[in-house]
C-alpha cells in the first residue's frame, strides 16, 4: 500500500454501526480509518492496520460502539444566548420555587442590572392566571423579564413594560398579544415574539465578544451531548458575523444549517430577501431552506386548534391571513427552497400539509415540525403530500404527564391530548421523521432524546407512567431520527458511515440498538469527530452535557 493509504486517524471500537442498508458495509467490522475528513475504510483490526503508520493518531476504545454522527434536527444556539439569560427556572414546580430562585438570582445583582429568567413551566400557576406579581414582589422598581420555557411567551414586570413603553393597547401584524387583565391593564404576560420585543428591545444587550464565547461553548456543550450536526430553525440577526469571528480563530465544534425565518404577515418580497441568503456559508455552517410558522404553542394558548382549548383560546392563525402563508410556501417552492413549518395545533398542522400536498411543482422538500396533536385526516393527507416531518420526544416526556395533569393537556382536553406526539403513526405511515430538541426548549442531549422516545417517559424517572406508549418508537426508529432522517427530511442524504461519506462520527459506550433504554439515556458518550476533527474526547473532556436548558 502507497503513503497515500494512510490514515490521519482510525478508531478502533467494539461494533460499528454503519446505518447502511447494504449490511455487509459493517460485518465485522471494528473500526474507521480517515483521510482529510473522509471514511476511507470499515474493517476488522487487521485490515485496519494496514491504514496505520507512526503519523496515524488511534484512538482505542474496547467495547465501544461507533455511529453516523448524530444531528439535532431543530435547534436555536444563537438565540439561545438570549433566551438563557438569568435564573434557571426550569427546575421550578410551584410559584414558591421560581420566587425563591428569583431571590437568590436578585442578590447577586447590581443596582443597574436586570432580574432575568428562563425555562419557565406555565404549570407553576397551577389554575391560577399567568401574571407578573411574582416578579413585581421580587424586583420592585428594578426590571425584570423572564421568559417561558417554549420561548413563545414571557413575563415583564411593571418597571420593564414601562420602559418598553407598553400599554396593552398594541396591535401586530400577527397573532402576537398583550395580555390584559379586566380594567385594561397589562398583566406582564406577553405572547408571541412581536409582542416580546416590545421589552427585550430595552433589554440591555450582551456584548458582540461574549456572544462569541457563549456560542461556541453552546456548540461545543452540543457536542459533548453526543451531536455533530444541527439544523438551526433560524438566522439570527448577528449569526453569521458570530460564526465568521469564531472560525478566524478556531473551528465550530459542530455543523450547522440554518434557515432564516420568513416571519408571518410579512409581504410576499420577502422570497426576494431570503432567496439571497442561500448558500452563505463559512467551513462547516450554511445558510439553507427558509422557516416559517403557521401558529404557537398550546401551553400559552397561541396554537392553531380546529375548536377552542379548554380555556376558550388557541383558535386562529400567526399568519392574520393564513392564505398569505400559503403564497410563501408557494412562491419558495417555485424557487426550488425547502422549507420547515412550525405547526403544534390540529388546524394548524392540517392547514400545512393540506398546502404542501397542493402545491403544483413540489421543486423542494417542505418539512413540518413539532405535530404536537393531529388529527387522523391531517394523517391522510400527510401520506399523499410528500410532506416530511420532524418532532422533539422529550417535549412529551418533559412537559406533560400521563395523567393529564399538566397545562398542556388541560388545555387541550382528553381526545385532543389522546392525539398528541403521533410519533409511532407518522413512522408507520412511511413518514420520514427526523428527531430533536428545540434548544434550549429542552436539552441537546442525544441520548437522553433515543431514550425517551422509546420510553415515552423521562429516562431518569422510572416511577413516572408513559405518556401515550403506543407511540413510543423502537430502537432502529430512534436511531434513523438522530442518523439518516434529519437528511432525508430536508432532501438529502447522510447519516449513513461508508466508504467517501463525510467522517462525522458519534462514538457511545454501548449500542443503542439493543441496550434497555433506561440505560441507553445514562449512556456515556466517548468520542465526536467532525469532519475527522475530535473535538470531544470523554478522557480529556468528560462526559455528555445537557447543553444548558430543560428540566434533567
Amino acid at each position: 500500500m502507497t503513503r497515500d493509504g494512510i490514515a490521519d486517524l482510525v478508531v478502533f471500537a467494539g461494533t460499528v454501526v454503519t446505518m447502511d442498508s447494504d449490511p455487509a458495509t459493517s460485518d465485522g467490522a471494528e473500526g474507521v480509518a480517515i483521510v482529510a475528513g473522509e471514511v476511507v475504510a470499515i474493517g476488522n483490526r487487521t485490515a485496519l492496520q494496514a491504514r496505520i503508520d507512526e503519523t496515524t493518531r488511534v484512538v482505542d476504545l474496547p467495547g465501544a460502539v461507533i455511529l453516523p454522527g448524530f444531528v439535532d434536527s431543530h435547534i436555536h444556539p444563537v438565540f439561545g444566548i438570549e433566551l438563557t439569560r438569568g435564573a434557571d427556572l426550569s427546575r421550578c414546580r410551584t410559584l414558591a420555587d421560581v420566587e425563591s430562585a428569583l431571590r437568590a438570582e436578585v442578590a447577586g445583582l447590581s443596582p443597574e442590572d436586570w432580574l432575568l429568567g428562563w425555562g419557565l413551566d406555565p404549570n407553576v400557576f397551577g389554575e391560577e392566571a399567568v401574571s407578573h406579581a411574582v416578579l413585581n414582589s421580587v424586583a420592585g422598581e428594578r426590571p425584570a423579564r423572564i421568559r417561558f420555557f417554549d420561548a413563545h411567551a414571557a413575563l415583564a414586570s411593571d418597571a420593564a413594560l414601562a420602559l418598553g413603553g407598553v400599554t396593552g393597547r398594541e396591535e401586530f401584524t400577527d397573532g402576537s398579544r398583550v395580555v390584559t387583565d379586566e380594567q385594561g391593564r397589562p398583566t406582564g404576560y406577553l405572547l408571541e415574539l412581536q409582542a416580546i420585543d416590545l421589552v427585550e428591545r430595552v433589554l440591555p444587550p450582551l456584548s458582540f465578544e461574549h456572544r462569541v464565547d457563549a456560542l461556541y461553548e453552546v456548540l461545543l456543550n452540543m457536542a459533548r451531548g453526543g451531536f455533530t450536526s444541527g439544523q438551526v430553525q433560524d438566522l439570527a440577526p448577528d449569526a453569521i458575523p458570530l460564526l465568521t469571528a469564531i472560525e478566524e480563530t478556531r473551528d465550530l465544534p459542530i455543523r450547522l444549517r440554518m434557515s432564516p425565518w420568513y416571519v408571518p404577515g410579512t409581504p410576499i418580497e420577502e422570497v426576494v430577501r431570503l432567496a439571497a441568503l442561500q448558500g452563505a456559508h463559512g467551513r462547516h455552517w450554511v445558510v439553507e431552506g427558509v422557516k416559517l410558522m403557521i401558529d404557537g404553542t398550546i401551553d400559552n394558548g397561541t396554537a392553531w386548534l380546529h375548536e377552542p382549548d379548554c380555556l376558550g383560546e388557541s383558535t386562529t392563525s400567526l399568519w392574520l391571513d393564513p392564505d398569505q402563508y400559503r403564497n410563501a410556501l408557494t412562491e419558495l417552492d417555485r424557487r426550488g427552497i425547502p422549507t420547515t413549518t412550525h405547526a403544534i395545533g390540529d388546524a394548524g398542522i392540517d392547514f400545512v400539509v393540506r398546502a404542501i400536498d397542493g402545491l403544483t411543482e413540489h421543486a423542494a422538500t417542505h418539512r413540518i415540525e413539532h405535530i404536537e396533536t393531529m388529527t387522523d385526516a391531517a394523517l391522510a393527507v400527510f401520506m399523499s403530500s410528500k410532506a416530511t416531518a420532524s418532532m422533539q420526544p422529550t417535549h412529551c416526556t418533559l412537559f406533560t404527564r400521563a395523567d393529564e395533569s399538566d397545562n398542556w393537556s388541560r388545555r387541550l382536553g382528553h381526545a385532543r391530548a389522546g392525539r398528541g406526539f403521533r410519533t409511532r403513526d407518522l413512522v408507520s405511515a412511511g413518514i420520514p421523521l427526523a428527531l430533536g430538541s428545540d434548544w434550549p426548549v429542552a436539552p441537546s442531549d442525544a441520548v437522553g432524546i433515543l431514550a425517551d422516545a422509546q420510553l415515552r417517559r423521562p429516562h431518569d424517572d422510572p416511577t413516572a407512567p408513559p405518556i401515550g406508549p403506543d407511540q413510543a418508537l423502537d430502537a432502529m426508529d430512534a436511531l434513523r431520527g438522530l442518523t439518516v432522517e434529519p437528511y432525508r427530511t430536508i432532501g438529502r442524504t447522510g447519516g449513513v458511515l461508508r466508504a467517501g461519506a463525510v467522517a462525522d462520527i458519534t462514538v457511545l459506550d454501548r449500542d443503542p440498538r439493543t441496550v434497555d433504554p433506561e440505560s441507553l439515556g445514562e449512556a456515556a458518550v466517548l468520542l465526536t469527530i467532525v469532519d475527522g476533527r475530535v473535538v470531544v474526547d470523554a478522557g480529556v473532556s468528560g462526559v455528555r452535557g445537557s447543553s444548558r436548558g430543560g428540566r434533567r
